[in-house]
């Protein structure tokens, strides 16, 4: 695994880009992937939303200052990148973000990649009745197990206000699910 500065200077030289961008995918391709998936839940979306996420990255390098880390830099991009993709998604189907959502949701039940039982498919159900932001933030603390200091670098914003978006959405999936249950 290569040192990440190592990688930043390489990836910024002409002559080592693509042997570094081929590194830099092999090191964060499936950490990356998984960030999207918990936002898009579909698989095929988050094959295309991780490339797209990579594309940025290899075309914005040469503009990476080395203000943030690199990895926090690539979060980023794909926090945006899923989010613009659900957007667009909506936008294209002439419905709303809940719309795409919910039918995401009723293909996770068939997805051939999703290997979850019912208690998951309850939870990403509850997970996804989140507003975007809270669930991002959970997803990547909950999924990703990031620090509320990461989260902070990442989505720029303050931990005291990461922390009060984290708990909202305990809370509410909590509630989503005791209400599921009780109507079974």
């Amino acid at each position: 695994m290569v040192e990440e500065q190592e990688l930043v200077t390489a990836l910024q030289t002409e002559a080592e880009r693509e042997s570094a961008f081929r590194e830099l995918v092999s090191q964060y391709k499936e950490r990356l992937y998984w960030q999207i998936r918990n936002m898009v839940l579909d698989h095929d979306d988050a094959d295309d939303v991780l490339q797209n996420t990579f594309i940025k990255t290899f075309r914005n390098i040469n503009s990476f200052k080395g203000d943030s880390k690199l990895h926090t830099w690539m979060y980023r991009i794909a926090a945006n990148e899923s989010i613009t993709f659900l957007n667009k998604k909506a936008k294209r189907n002439n419905v709303s973000i809940e719309k795409v959502k919910d039918n995401a949701l009723r293909n996770l039940e068939s997805d051939v990649y999703f290997e979850g039982d019912a208690i998951q498919l309850q939870f990403q159900k509850a997970i996804a009745t989140l507003p975007e932001r809270q669930r991002l933030i959970f997803t990547m603390k909950y999924f990703e197990d990031h620090t509320f200091e990461q989260l902070s670098e990442i989505l720029e914003t303050t931990t005291g206000g990461l922390k009060s978006s984290y708990h909202i959405a305990v809370k509410k999936i909590t509630e989503f699910i005791k209400a599921q249950d009780e109507t079974l």
